[in-house]
């Protein structure tokens, strides 16, 4: 047996909840107004009783004749007025027929049933009040007829409004299922269109919608985002890596060639030493391709709270004496209220250090080198200044791309990742990497938020 699909029980699941809800609803407002109508009958049957029962009180039967023949409005052909003996036989009054009380009387202060037990009143339902007036008793009420017949008419237009809600209901649920159809058909589209290579497709969601499916276009747009930017990345990295292992691969095997072919032994030391210098270099650009995996990959459970000023002081501790053997000052600029923050601490210092060590290599006649540390605007920056030859605004983008090496940099030992790690870990961090001038040199900055 085929299962109903999504939409088809969605739409069903519309109609039921509309037909229910209506139902429940149209039950109660008839449940309401039969109440309401038994005790308005309720009310005006023993009002009218105890007004006759003062009018014979004070005029006798005579009084309480001309009262009950005067009660009944013209037309008015369900009011029952009687003064009955104590065999329950008539002896005036006003009403539809003669109307007697089958058995003795009793005092009754409202009732609603039949009045005689021989036909008509046998199938005729009344609400009435018996009560005792000398010798007799009167009775009084009215017949069910006019009442019946006002919920009946209620019935029909509630039955007419169950259907109309019926009919609502089923437009509704199409409308829903024709909605949550189309909503459900773009998200399938643009995933299909994936899964045949096309990354650039989105799923179309309403400016500043929040409903539920705005919200699952807007975090599979994002997802998607992030899969075309990592995809557009690894192609990058692909190729990057490809062209920038091909020369110190080729001058590894120039290098051991060399090495195999030399007869002199130090000329074959020194060939070897050549060839662990590029094993180094290669090695150097598969760890740090390592490292920036697992920056973008580590989970957050792996933060934790730490003061980013004594992580400062300890880095400035251990490159100060490395920037003096060098030649340079190193200085550490704390700002105030920089608090606790929460993060990656070993990842953070690897970030810190590599922005140091690009500062000293490629800084080395600038003199001085700064590690700052500032809070502001609910952000920590960790930033590292130099005055060294900077870098131009147009080839910051180059600089932070991965295997991205600038014209003055490609004669020194290096891969080009460090910046890209640095980034990582920013990111990571849900912050960013930023580069400025130091006029003269340059100002790197991991701004993450406090």
């Amino acid at each position: 047996m085929r299962r109903l699909s999504v939409t088809a029980r969605i739409a069903l699941l519309a109609i039921g909840l509309a037909l229910v809800s209506n139902l429940v609803l149209v039950a109660f407002v008839w449940r309401q107004i039969h109440d309401s109508s038994i005790d308005a009958l309720r009310r005006d049957t023993i009002e009218q009783s105890d007004a006759l029962v003062s009018v014979w009180q004070t005029g006798g039967l005579p009084a309480l004749s001309h009262a009950i023949a005067e009660a009944r409005a013209p037309g008015d052909f369900s009011l029952i007025l009687a003064v009955v003996d104590n065999e329950g036989q008539r002896r005036f009054g006003v009403g539809p027929g003669d109307i007697t009380i089958s058995g003795a009387p009793e005092p009754i202060e409202f009732r609603i049933g039949t009045i005689g037990a021989d036909r008509p009143w046998a199938e005729r339902e009344a609400g009435y009040a018996v009560r005792k007036i000398g010798n007799d008793w009167l009775l009084s009420g009215r017949l069910l007829d006019d009442w019946e017949q006002v919920q009946r008419g209620i019935e029909q237009a509630m039955l007419a409004a169950t259907l109309l809600s019926l009919a609502l209901g089923v437009g509704g649920g199409l409308v829903v299922t024709r909605y949550v159809g189309r909503r459900l058909d773009q998200v399938a589209n643009v995933i299909e269109g994936v899964a045949d290579g096309d990354l650039s497709r989105r799923v179309p969601n309403a400016a500043g919608g929040q409903d539920a499916f705005d919200r699952l276009a807007s975090r599979l747009n994002a997802m998607l985002e992030k899969l075309e930017r990592l995809m557009t990345e690894l192609r990058v990295v692909t190729d990057s890596f490809a062209h920038d292992l091909r020369s110190p691969l080729a001058r590894l095997r120039s290098k051991a060639e060399a090495a195999v072919l030399q007869a002199d032994p130090e000329a074959r030391e020194a060939a070897m030493s050549g060839l662990l210098t590029e094993t180094d270099i290669v090695m150097r650009m598969l760890t740090m391709l390592i490292e920036i995996s697992r920056a973008e990959s580590v989970s957050r459970d792996r933060f934790t709270s730490v003061d980013p000023a004594e992580l400062v002081e300890e880095i400035a501790e251990l490159y100060a004496p490395v920037a003096e053997d060098d030649g340079m000052t190193f200085v550490a600029a704390i700002g105030e209220g920089a608090g606790r923050i929460v993060l990656h601490r070993e990842l953070m210092t690897q970030a810190i250090t590599n922005l140091i060590d690009n500062a000293l290599r490629h800084a080395a006649d600038g003199g001085e080198v700064t590690l700052r540390l500032r809070r502001a605007a609910g952000e920590v920056r960790f930033a590292v200044e130099d005055r060294g030859p900077g870098i131009a605004e147009a080839d910051r983008a180059l600089a932070l791309r991965r295997f991205g090496r600038l014209d003055g940099a490609r004669t020194t030992p290096g891969a080009g990742l460090g910046m890209a790690l640095v980034e990582a870990v920013a990111r990571l961090h849900g912050g960013r990497l930023e580069l400025g001038d130091n006029t003269p040199g340059l100002i790197v900055a991991i701004v993450v938020p406090a």
